[in-house]
């Protein structure tokens, strides 16, 4: 473990296993200052006008356990951060799995609409264990080098095309899940991530028309094994990048309607509480368009596939000393008007 290890904290777990520093709430900083963003100028974006919640078609597509048979349900939050809404009971022929609700298209999109708005089968939040939105992509697909300050903590040319790579699906976890620190590595590092799902198959896409594709958006953690993705296997990073628990994901799909501007939304990752990450979605060097377009040249991309798009500044290994994770951190990642997701390493 390196000298620069973050001290733990010790913390009672809340309903279902929820975290202490966070349920999931949404943080809107818009009006409080603009925290800096490390070998960048500080964002000059002023307060905006926030979408509303009514809007017809914004919608916080989630998965949830509940306390009666224990089995995933899908579910809706009501409000950002509040209780839920169990679409599984107020339309009981829809599917439990997320990938098989979106492969429904817009009818099933349209059910939930109803469902929220019915005011009825609402969950306390606090009776609930919240599950990763999506539990069995077909893809999880990562991007490498995507902000300009990520770039210039290590020194790196920015890149002129993206840098794709991969992890399994079998590395996602839920939002408020542990992190299992592999015993086959000691450089256990953090990754606060945008993540865009896709809601429409498509191949060969057009940059113009990416987002007819793109469902919404959600908080990753692309958690690392440095040792294993920078000097093992070749230097390949694949399984630096997909241990099981490596890819917390949630705490809810929100709809793009739902999302003033994705490109404009400020992203922060803290370690038992100390910030680590603090940069904006605007430092993007290829936004979501120009991935998704990029990505449909090589593989058809299909409902319920992800899409990590890359971090910002902060991370453990390139600090001075290199910081990584031990058992009983605890870290905390958020994007502006899509929540935030606590986990524990265990």
């Amino acid at each position: 473990m390196s000298s620069g290890a973050v001290r733990g904290r010790d913390g009672i777990p809340g309903a279902w296993g929820e975290r202490p520093c966070s349920t999931g709430a949404v943080w809107n900083p818009r009006g409080q200052g603009s925290p800096g963003v490390p070998g960048l100028a500080p964002s000059r974006a002023g307060p905006r006008a926030p979408v509303p919640q009514g809007m017809r078609g914004a919608l916080r597509l989630l998965r949830f356990r509940g306390a009666a048979d224990g089995a995933p349900r899908l579910g809706l939050e009501e409000a950002p951060g509040g209780d839920l809404v169990d679409l599984s009971a107020a339309e009981p022929e829809l599917p439990r799995s997320m990938r098989e609700f979106l492969e429904i298209g817009p009818r099933g999109l349209a059910l939930a609409q109803r469902a929220l708005e019915s005011g009825r089968h609402r969950v306390p939040r606090a009776t609930a264990q919240l599950l990763a939105p999506v539990g069995d992509p077909e893809k999880v697909i990562c991007v490498g080098l995507n902000y300009h300050d990520h770039c210039q903590e290590q020194g790196a040319k920015v890149p002129k095309e993206p840098l794709i790579f991969s992890k399994f699906p079998s590395a996602i976890t839920g939002p408020f899940d542990d992190i299992v620190h592999p015993q086959d590595t000691s450089e256990l590092d953090w990754e606060v991530e945008l993540a865009a799902v896709i809601g429409k198959r498509g191949r060969h896409i057009e940059e113009a028309a990416a987002l007819e594709h793109v469902l919404g958006f959600t908080v990753a953690n692309d958690v690392s094994a440095r040792d294993w993705q920078m000097r093992r296997n070749g230097r390949q990073w694949l399984l630096g990048k997909t241990f099981d628990t490596f890819c917390p994901l949630g705490p809810a799909i929100v709809t793009k309607e739902a999302v003033a501007d994705v490109h404009n939304l400020w992203i922060r990752c803290s370690v038992n509480g100390q910030r680590m990450q603090d940069s904006s979605t605007r430092h993007l060097i290829f936004g979501v368009p120009a991935l998704v377009a990029w990505v449909s040249r090589f593989v058809t991309l299909v409902p319920g596939d992800i899409l990590l798009t890359g971090t910002p500044a902060g991370v453990g290994v390139f600090r001075k000393p290199p910081v990584f994770l031990k058992r009983g951190d605890e870290v905390q990642c958020e994007i502006e008007e899509l929540g935030t997701i606590c986990n524990r390493v265990v």
